[in-house]
């Protein structure tokens, strides 16, 4: 196990930005990546010699992603007042910037499943196309068609959402 944390190590930030980005919850991103790690450890030698390491982990972190939310579908929410991270119990400023980020994140929360995905792995965590099809376990021509209808679709949600009034006036 010494042997693979310096490996692993650099790429736990990027991990924690993919799980947060996932599941919108600290806590549970942290457990995503606590699980993706465990497993990385466990299975070290059913690693494939040519494939990166960091694809896949990013494909250990998806699939325990989705796991997770077929299993909180199946039994439902659950937050315990403990556990509740400040952001849980509170709401955000009001600022037009937070608003717009907050705008952004709701339209990413909209697209599909695969489509969020693959604009995360690709966006934000800026993994090639190659690698991010690596992860999900399809062509690279599936990526670049679920990334442009990500995009296509993303642009257009934010579309709607600015064409709607912000505030309206109570009398």
């Amino acid at each position: 196990m010494h042997d693979v944390m310096p490996i692993l190590e650099p790429l736990i930030p990027g991990l924690r930005r993919y799980a947060r980005a996932l599941v919108r919850n600290a806590a549970l991103a942290d457990d995503l990546v606590q699980d993706c790690l465990e497993r990385a450890i466990a299975r070290w030698h059913q690693r494939r010699s040519g494939c990166s390491t960091r694809a896949w982990l990013y494909a250990i972190l998806n699939h325990t992603a989705i796991d997770e939310a077929r299993r909180a579908t199946r039994r439902g929410r659950h937050l315990s007042i403990d556990d509740a991270m400040p952001a849980d119990l509170s709401s955000p400023a009001t600022q037009e910037q937070s608003m717009f980020a907050h705008d952004i994140l709701a339209a990413v929360d909209l697209l599909p499943q695969d489509q969020r995905s693959v604009l995360l792995l690709v966006g934000v965590e800026e993994l090639s196309y190659a690698e991010a099809a690596e992860v999900i376990g399809v062509p690279i021509g599936t990526i670049m068609s679920r990334l442009s209808r990500a995009r296509d679709r993303l642009r257009g949600l934010l579309d709607n959402q600015a064409a709607r009034p912000a505030l309206r006036s109570v009398q």
